[in-house]
């Protein structure tokens, strides 16, 4: 019998991943600031989350490497926490105890969980995580822009269970519009190359406010349009749209 898997979106690009009974908390993100808005429900408060094996986080923007909300909310500080070298410097400056520096195609373990980085990019360094446990196979997308070396995916790895993939194509308006995170149709076309039995879309309820929407960022806030890609390019591939709280079991 196939090990459980079974994934809950906190909100944003926050997401408890259990494989059995190991609990993965990817790219914590519980509070919002002045030009920080999570746009929907956080459904779950730090202490609320109850026993986590590991952390992982793709970059160190605010929105998805939020440790001040873990160490204020009483989360352990034993957990592993695992992401690239600018992630690390934080997490270790922040108290966590065990820290895990992981680059590109570099991998560790925690228990039964292997986690390997792959490449990602984004507007500050970036990595994507492949994680593992049993026969079971989740791509962790963070919100990096789609990148050719994402397409090795399964050849590295074998079939894919999960994808969870960012779908805004948020654009950076001082920076003459420039596109840092994959938008839907970009994000459907890794999907067609993933193969997953399942994929969910993240990272697209997300705002900077009514001034911060008009001058800072702008981003396709509908995951419709993912779903609606996905089944051009990759029919058989199936998609859910995830309320936070709502656990979804993987086949």
């Amino acid at each position: 019998m196939s090990t459980r898997l079974r994934v809950t979106r906190i909100g944003h690009a926050c997401q408890l991943i259990e494989f059995g009974a190991l609990r993965v908390l990817t790219d914590p993100w519980f509070t919002q600031t002045a030009t920080y808005y999570q746009g929907e429900p956080v459904a779950s408060t730090v202490p609320a989350l109850g026993r986590v094996d590991a952390v992982v986080i793709s970059h160190e923007h605010y929105d998805h490497c939020d440790l001040d909300a873990l160490v204020t909310g009483g989360f352990d500080l034993a957990t592993p926490v695992i992401g690239p070298g600018t992630v690390a410097a934080l997490a270790r400056d922040k108290g966590f105890r065990d820290v895990r520096a992981i680059e590109a195609w570099e991998a560790t373990t925690v228990g039964d969980l292997t986690v390997t980085a792959a490449p990602g990019k984004h507007g500050v360094h970036e990595v994507t995580f492949v994680l593992q446990s049993a026969e079971r196979t989740v791509f962790f997308g963070g919100d990096s822009l789609r990148i050719p070396e994402l397409d090795t995916i399964p050849d590295r790895f074998g079939p894919v269970d999960l994808a969870i993939l960012p779908t805004n194509g948020l654009c950076v308006r001082p920076l003459n519009h420039q596109q840092v995170v994959m938008d839907a149709e970009e994000a459907a076309g890794l999907t067609a190359v993933l193969k997953p039995t399942m994929a969910i879309p993240h990272h697209y309820a997300f705002h900077s406010g009514r001034l911060g929407d008009r001058m800072l960022t702008h981003g396709d806030q509908d995951p419709r349009h993912y779903a609606d890609a996905v089944a051009r390019l990759a029919p058989g591939v199936a998609v859910r749209l995830v309320l936070p709280g709502t656990p979804v079991e993987i086949p």
